[in-house]
């Protein structure tokens, strides 16, 4: 049978399809394309925003003589913000909404990071970069949720995974910025983050152009605006160049009465006062195993990459390289992050989510000992880009899993908390790497930094394996 949009209904039941099964099993389509893309760049700004901060710090701790002390707190600080921001922005995304937190988010730091290039001394860029990392912060966990919410089941993880390689093209553009303009003159490095103006313009697009989440529209009784949007993503062709289908999910079995959901509603409503369970509910007995392997994972994850990706440019300086070279040999190890997403969201959606994170983790582990014992530029070289490849696709993967861990209510909640823990070790990596080099050397260092990846590692595989199942089930 079908339903009054024309879709199926659910095969041996006489009701209709839900609003999110309708979702769930539409083609990748045009309105999937733009919605993927316009989260993206904002992603990618956001990429372009923490990776233009690794060459500054080069050029700042040289042009104002700053201590090893000063620069690792001026290296620590953003993450700092990051760490407050996704926790708050989930909180906030769960109760206000998705689009408009990405779009507030974008405002916040494209300001703050433009009046960065205003800043005179030290502590005013400290406070700058506190606020521009609140709202980078907040902005990863709210799109990968909005995005996770409104893909295909049997390609979601490809997806998110493919929304995260933004990402590295964002990291690509803050390095050619980095090798282009930093060096250029004394004040290379406030053009730099001028360019960070960039996110606040493009919030505009955001607020007015990307949909809202169906399902937290339901959860908010807003179901005209429900019904509006999935119409939008059934009457939109589908895009020829889509992802490939993976194997379809498994069918959806019926409650054992045998009722059905209303036509119009999700599969499973959530009344107000449930959808406003907080972080508790992260520790109910159904969902505490999945966020304590969540929070080990993103814990290991961020020390390890920012540890390493924030003061590569800087450690290569320290071990003889000119200013140039250090930006070069950076700029050729980043772009091996976008191959990672490619083998990455290939893998996923065939090998699961759990076996590319612990696989693609377990390559990261062995690439930084390589980077750490590299004696030659070719060494650092081939070492970097294996490190860039497997951390990546190890990044996309965590992604892709971390929403459709969570129940709708607190999907937002779930992500943004264990977005919001991990980066207490993205706070901690950037105050300790530059002591810990001055003591154990590059080789100690990321030897240290393999063993947050083995920590990772841990997490990942008491992780629950969610290939092909509806964000409901």
């Amino acid at each position: 049978m079908t339903t009054a949009s024309g879709r199926p209904g659910r095969l041996g039941s006489p009701g209709p399809l839900t609003r999110t099964e309708r979702l769930d099993g539409l083609p990748f389509t045009r309105a999937h394309l733009r919605l993927l893309i316009g989260s993206g760049v904002g992603w990618a700004l956001d990429a372009m925003d923490v990776g233009i901060m690794s060459f500054v710090l080069v050029a700042i701790g040289q042009q104002w003589a700053l201590s090893t002390g000063e620069r690792s707190l001026l290296g620590a600080i953003g993450f700092a913000g990051m760490a407050v921001g996704a926790a708050l922005g989930g909180l906030l995304a769960d109760r206000v909404g998705r689009r408009q937190v990405f779009a507030l988010t974008l405002l916040v730091y494209g300001l703050a990071t433009g009046a960065s290039a205003l800043a005179g001394g030290l502590a005013v860029l400290i406070v700058l970069r506190f606020v521009v990392g609140t709202g980078l912060g907040a902005e990863l966990p709210v799109a990968s949720t909005l995005v996770s919410e409104y893909a295909p089941t049997r390609i979601r993880g490809r997806v998110v995974v493919i929304l995260e390689s933004f990402w590295a093209v964002g990291w690509i553009a803050a390095a050619v910025v980095g090798l282009v303009l930093v060096p250029a003159s004394d004040d290379g490095w406030r053009w730099a983050f001028a360019i960070g103006l960039v996110p606040a313009a493009y919030a505009l697009y955001v607020r007015t152009r990307l949909p809202e989440s169906v399902r937290f529209l339901e959860g908010r009784g807003r179901h005209a605006e429900a019904e509006a949007a999935v119409r939008t993503f059934e009457q939109s062709p589908p895009w020829r160049g889509a992802p490939p289908d993976a194997p379809p999910p498994p069918a959806a079995e019926l409650p054992a009465n045998g009722s059905e959901p209303e036509h119009g509603t999700s599969a499973a409503p959530q009344p107000e006062a449930e959808a406003r369970a907080g972080v508790r509910a992260l520790f109910s007995r159904g969902l505490r195993r999945r966020t304590v392997a969540l929070w080990l994972t993103w814990f290991g994850v961020n020390f390890a990459y920012y540890g390493a990706f924030t003061w590569i440019p800087t450690l290569l300086v320290a071990d003889g390289f000119s200013m140039v070279q250090s930006f070069g040999y950076t700029l050729v190890i980043t772009v091996a992050q976008l191959p990672g997403y490619a083998v990455a969201a290939w893998l996923i959606e065939v090998w699961g989510r759990r076996a590319v994170l612990v696989s693609f983790l377990a390559g990261s582990a062995v690439a930084a000992l390589g980077f750490g014992l590299a004696g030659s530029v070719p060494q650092i070289l081939v070492a970097g880009i294996a490190l860039s490849f497997f951390n990546l696709g190890a990044w996309g993967a965590l992604y892709a899993v971390t929403p459709e861990s969570y129940p709708t209510r607190v999907r937002a909640t779930g992500a943004g908390s264990a977005t919001a823990f991990g980066r207490i070790a993205s706070i901690l990596a950037p105050l300790v790497t530059l002591p810990l080099h001055d003591r154990i050397g590059t080789g100690g260092v990321f030897a240290v930094f393999a063993g947050a990846f083995l920590l990772a590692m841990v997490g990942a595989s008491l992780l629950t394996e969610l290939r092909g199942l509806r964000l409901e089930e």
